[in-house]
Parts: C-alpha cells; sequence; structure tokens
C-alpha cells in the first residue's frame, strides 16, 4: 500500500528488487524516487542504509532535482563489500511549513500571534522530541524566547525565526510527522576490482615462443609466460587474463586459420577443450605443471595483477565428459553428437552442454571446477558465451559462489541481444563485454556511454575490450595507428574497466578476408612468435601510449568511475567531447570546481585519417561551475595548458594527436 507520504518510482531498484542493485566499495550512487503529498504542507524524505552487519547506518538527506517537482534524490557510499539495502524515509516537515506559512501570514498581518503561539509551542516540542547538541539547544531556546516577546518589533520576532542558523538546525533535525518508509531495497557491494581495471588477455603459450633453428615454432609455456608479466604490469594493467589453459582435443582439431585439415604440428583452439590428458580441471601439458600455474598465479600477485581465467564450458569430442557423461550432450537423429554452430560459423571441434540434460549433475561438476581453480588464486573469471547457457543456472552458481566468495568476480562475455545481456547482468554477472567495439561515430558513441552509465548501470557494468581474439572491426583493419590510439583513448575514458588483447600495441590489423572480423593467421589456431623488444626498441609499439592512458586512470579518480559521465555538445560530427567528475561537495570561492573534485574532459578526434576543428559546448554545470565560469585546464597527454570556459575552440589531427585529455584546474 502506499505511505501516508507517498514515495514512488524508486531508483534504483532491480527487477521491482528481485535482485540486487550493482554499487562497489567507495563508489557513490544516486538513491531517487517521487516524493509528494496531498495538500501544500511541507515534506521532506531521507535514504537510510543498512549495512552487511546488519547496523544502520546515518540518513542521508534527499533533495529535490533541478527542474523535477517531486523527485528527489541522495548520494550514497557503501564502505563494505556485501549485501546491503537502503529504505527511504518520508515525513510531513510541521516545522518547515510552519516557517512557510509565518513568513506568508505575519507579513500581510494576518493570525500574527497566534502564527508566533504555533510556533513556540512546535520550538518547545522540538525541544522534547529531538536529540541535538548543546549549541543547537540553546539556539533554539534563544527562538523560542524571541518568540515570545511580544516587547519587541514583529519584524525582529520572525527574523530570529527565520535565521539561517536556526533553520540549519531544524533542517538538520526535523520533526518527522506521519513518517512513512518505503523499502528495504536490496544492493550488493562488491570489491572495487567489479567495477574498474585495465585488463589484458594473452595466450600463455605464445609468450616466449620462439622459432627454433629448424625453423619450428617452439611454443612458450606458464614459465616463459611469467616473464612477460613484468611488461604487462609495467603498462599499468590490473588484471592479465588467460584464454582456456586445458588440454586441447586431437579429434576435429581446427589447423591454422580454422581449417579442417590440420598438420600434425597443429596446436588446436584452446576453447576445443579436453583430451587423454584430461578436461577443465588440468593444465595443458605443454604448458607446465599446475605447480607451474601456481608460480605463474604468484608471480602476478607479486606484480599487482591479477589472473582471470577462462571458464568456457563446453567440451572438445575427447573430452573425459563425453564418455563419463554422454547425456550431458545433445545426440542427433543419426546417434552422432551435434556441434557448436553458430551460422555461418561452425566448431566441429567443441560439443556443447545440453543443460536440461542432467542438470544437477551439470552443475555439481560446474560448481567443482570453479572451485579447483578459486583454490589455485583464481579470483576472477571470464565466462565464455554464458548466453547459450540457462539464465537460470547463473543465477544460481553466481549467488553460491558470492555467499561464500563475495570477492570472486565474473565477467560475461556475451555479443548478443540486450535483453539477455541485461539478464545475465541482473542475475549477477559483475561484468559485461558490450557493443563497444560497433560503436564508432559520434551519434552511437554518445548515446552508447549515456545509456551504459545512466540507463543500465544499475544492473550491467560494461567492461570495454578494444579487440578480442574473435573481432578485429574495420575501424582497426583500415584505419592506421591512429585508430589503435581513438579506440584506446575512447575504452580507457569511456569506461572504468576496459581491455586489450595482446597484439594491440603492435597494430595488428589484417583480417582473413575481406569484411571478416576474423585475424588472418589467428592465435586461436596457432601459436604467434612477437617480438615485443623489437617493436619498442623502433618506435612500433603502442605500449608506452596504453601505459600513459593507465597512469591517467590511476591518477583520476574521475575516470575509475560510471555513473559520473556527462556528454557535451560540439559543432564537427568527427569529434565527441564527454566529462567525468568525482564530487566532494566541498566548496570554492573562484571560478573553478570544488577544491576536492577531480574533473575530467575528453575530447577525442574519431576521424583516424584527417584533422578536424570545432567549438565544443560544455555543460558547466555539470562540471560543478557557473554558467559564466573561465577556469584552466591542463592536456594530462601534451602537458600544455588552456583558459577555457563553456564555448572552446579545438582542433585535433591525428598525426599528432587524436584526443585531448583535460584535467580542470582550480586557481
Amino acid at each position: 500500500m502506499v505511505g501516508r507520504i507517498p514515495v514512488m518510482d524508486v531508483a534504483p531498484v532491480v527487477e521491482h528488487g528481485r535482485y540486487p542493485a550493482k554499487a562497489c566499495v567507495g563508489e557513490t550512487f544516486d538513491v531517487s524516487a517521487l516524493v509528494f503529498r496531498d495538500g501544500h504542507d511541507q515534506l521532506g524524505a531521507d535514504v537510510v542504509l543498512v549495512d552487511p552487519a546488519g547496523q544502520r547506518r546515518d540518513p542521508v538527506r534527499m533533495r529535490s532535482l533541478p527542474l523535477e517537482t517531486a523527485r528527489r534524490s541522495a548520494p550514497v557510499t557503501p564502505d563494505l563489500v556485501g549485501a546491503w539495502s537502503f529504505s527511504i524515509e518520508s515525513w510531513s516537515d510541521t516545522l518547515g511549513t510552519w516557517l512557510h506559512d509565518a513568513a506568508i501570514k505575519i507579513r500581510a498581518e494576518v493570525d500574527v500571534e497566534l502564527m508566533f503561539l504555533e510556533g513556540t509551542l512546535l520550538l518547545e516540542r522540538w525541544g522534547r522530541e529531538v536529540q541535538a547538541s548543546k549549541a543547537e539547544r540553546k539556539r533554539v531556546l534563544d527562538a523560542i524566547s524571541a518568540l515570545r516577546d511580544t516587547d519587541r518589533p514583529v519584524e525582529a520576532r520572525l527574523a530570529a525565526a527565520e535565521d539561517p542558523a536556526l533553520v540549519e538546525v531544524l533542517t538538520a533535525h526535523p520533526l518527522r510527522d506521519l513518517l512513512t518508509t518505503e523499502g528495504p531495497y536490496p544492493f550488493f557491494a562488491d570489491r572495487e576490482r567489479a567495477l574498474t581495471g585495465s585488463w589484458y588477455e594473452l595466450f600463455p603459450r605464445s609468450e616466449g615462443a620462439y622459432v627454433d633453428k629448424d625453423g619450428v615454432i617452439v611454443p612458450g609455456t606458464f614459465a616463459t609466460a611469467a616473464k612477460r608479466l613484468d611488461a604487462v604490469a609495467a603498462m599499468g594493467f590490473d588484471v592479465v587474463y588467460l584464454p582456456p589453459i586445458h588440454p586441447i582435443g586431437e579429434v576435429n582439431r581446427k589447423g591454422r586459420n580454422n581449417t579442417l585439415t590440420p598438420s600434425p604440428t597443429d596446436v588446436g583452439s584452446p576453447w576445443a577443450i579436453g583430451a587423454k590428458a584430461g578436461g577443465h580441471d588440468k593444465v595443458h601439458p605443454a604448458l607446465g605443471s599446475i605447480k607451474d600455474f601456481d608460480a605463474f598465479v604468484k608471480r602476478a600477485a607479486d606484480l599487482g595483477l591479477e589472473v582471470a581465467l577462462d571458464l568456457a564450458l563446453q567440451a572438445a569430442p575427447d573430452h573425459p565428459w563425453v564418455k563419463a557423461h554422454p547425456e550431458w550432450f545433445t545426440t542427433r537423429a543419426d546417434g552422432t553428437i551435434a556441434y557448436a554452430e553458430n551460422p555461418p560459423k561452425k566448431y566441429q571441434d567443441i560439443y556443447p552442454v545440453n543443460f536440461d540434460n542432467d542438470p544437477e549433475g551439470i552443475y555439481a561438476e560446474v560448481v567443482r571446477v570453479v572451485r579447483f581453480w578459486m583454490k589455485h588464486g583464481v579470483r576472477i573469471f571470464r565466462v565464455d558465451n554464458p548466453h547459450t547457457k540457462p539464465v537460470a543456472f547463473w543465477e544460481r552458481l553466481l549467488a553460491e559462489v558470492r555467499t561464500q566468495d563475495p570477492d570472486v568476480i565474473f565477467l560475461s562475455e556475451a555479443f548478443t541481444v540486450p535483453a539477455m545481456m541485461h539478464a545475465l547482468g541482473k542475475v549477477g554477472f559483475h561484468q559485461s563485454y558490450t557493443y563497444f567495439t560497433w560503436r564508432n561515430t559520434r551519434p552511437e558513441i554518445e548515446s552508447y556511454l549515456v545509456e551504459l552509465a545512466r540507463d543500465s548501470a544499475s544492473f550491467l557494468r560494461p567492461n570495454f575490450f578494444t579487440n578480442t581474439p574473435d573481432i578485429l572491426h574495420e575501424y582497426l583493419q583500415y584505419g592506421g595507428p591512429a585508430a589503435f590510439r581513438v579506440r584506446a583513448t575512447l575504452a580507457a575514458t569511456g569506461s572504468p574497466s576496459w581491455g586489450v588483447y595482446a597484439g594491440f600495441e603492435l597494430y595488428e590489423r589484417i583480417a582473413v578476408r575481406p569484411g571478416s572480423e576474423e585475424y588472418l593467421d589467428s592465435e586461436k589456431y596457432e601459436v604467434k612468435v612477437r617480438d615485443w623488444d623489437a617493436a619498442e626498441a623502433e618506435g612500433r609499439s603502442l605500449a608506452p601510449y596504453l601505459t600513459e592512458l593507465n597512469e591517467l586512470r590511476r591518477r583520476h579518480p574521475a575516470l575509475q568511475q560510471l555513473r559520473n559521465l556527462t556528454v557535451h555538445g560540439g559543432d564537427d560530427e568527427n569529434i565527441v567531447c564527454f566529462s567525468k567528475r568525482v564530487s566532494t561537495g566541498s566548496t570554492t570561492q573562484n571560478d573553478g570546481p570544488p577544491n576536492d573534485d577531480d574533473v575530467v574532459i575528453v575530447v577525442l578526434n574519431l576521424d583516424p585519417h584527417a584533422a578536424h576543428e570545432t567549438v565544443v559546448h560544455l555543460d558547466l554545470a555539470a562540471l560543478g561551475l557557473p554558467d559564466d565560469a573561465r577556469f584552466e585546464v591542463h592536456d594530462e597527454l601534451s602537458d600544455q595548458t588552456w583558459q577555457w570556459s563553456r564555448d572552446n575552440y579545438v582542433r585535433l589531427d591525428p598525426n599528432v594527436a587524436v584526443a585531448h585529455i583535460l584535467s580542470v584546474r582550480t586557481a
């Protein structure tokens, strides 16, 4: 039922409160609602949090939103990992109503003494019912004396009631009549890495690989891949993501460039999991032993890196599951097991699991596999194609893991319809791949950034990967090195989590055929031998720029947040401008934003082939600035400083710089 002081359209609420809204420790987000009442009396509302220990936190006052007649909002910031809830408490603001009416009636000489008497009685009641400091109580007592003092001029008595210091006390400690509580509504605060992080994807078998004297490629191992971790950490990445590291099937093994006729030396796709050497709980013998994997994880941790492992719930035809549990797969009319297909793509080397056959048995095995790798130091899983498995399966698995191990993070690799992507986020996936790769024009980028930062932020956290082993967009194929800088800049600043797949820093961009997004000589089917050192020595590496972007992300808290993005206007369709701001609420006396605010403005030329110039039009209110402000901006990339205002001329030549990343400085 609706409360006496109605509270409606509460946000963030996911599926009517069935699932917790997403939050992270230290992440500030707004709780909002429509709060209104009958008649003309004043009202108030607070947001009240209950933390994972069941402790009620101090209320946070909701404020009316600009240009809104009923919606109110309050920022909240969880400080513990775990299950939280929030409620909204609304009330009739009796003292606020009296102050409003007294100002009108007394000045109009209507019921003057009656209004003063009513105010006196309300303030006396306040003294009996409200807990406040000694100084606050004295201020109220002084106001009572002034209201009672008929020897004072009426104007002086009213001025005592309207004293800003008294109003501040009464606002902080209101009389709350007709109290209404709406909620509780759940949200879950994850650890920081669930929201923010820089990811680097590599194939261990390619790291440290070399060509021997006979021209044969010798694959890398966990030991040689561990040597690459220093460079990954030096570039400022937080997570190193490994595709499947398990034994690879020999039956129907794919050859180079996805051919069906492999040579005896072809290594196959890591996603064709399982062979005589074992399945999902084993490492490929060519990579080393489980102890070697443990050493890899430890070395990563020593460098400040977390290891994310691919969780691909499928099997090669010679996976042990196929023999032990044939019922877990789909058998066709001719008695064969159906292999995976995603027309026009065919995966003859992979059998998809049928989750409707023995769901309890499959669930128990997946939980066992996940916990096996958790015991070996894996606290992040990148889940392959979760949209091809039942949503209910993920809801159950993620809830179980979260209850016992809330630090474990799952990234959804689901490039599919929005409804499924959203559902996976709602039932518990901490992050999701997105359509970022296919958003390249200014209208596409602007609308998508707003969608992710506003519309879906309570249930879907984006991870902007610039490329993957499966996805080489034509923008990168034909844009040259500048295109790589554009996409890296947009990913690193537009989303709190972003990633690259190894080879991006070497500008690898040749497709297997025109119109395809598959790499020529794809690393999915062969070992890649790369000379990282030579590329850097010869200036052919993007690594220094990626390092600079990651350093900027760490230096600016605003870039580590999702919901704080504002898109600004501009006169050229090739230039996009957006900002991010972390506000502390402190004030300043100059034209700059509040002293402790971190404000970053990104201006990016989307055309990798030509220079463009424009005037960008800033929403200064979103930056915490008055509309006539003049302020200083410092380009973190070029180390230049300019004076800016609402409208600013910009010229970006991709041969010089694809972007300005501007920090707003106070005087």
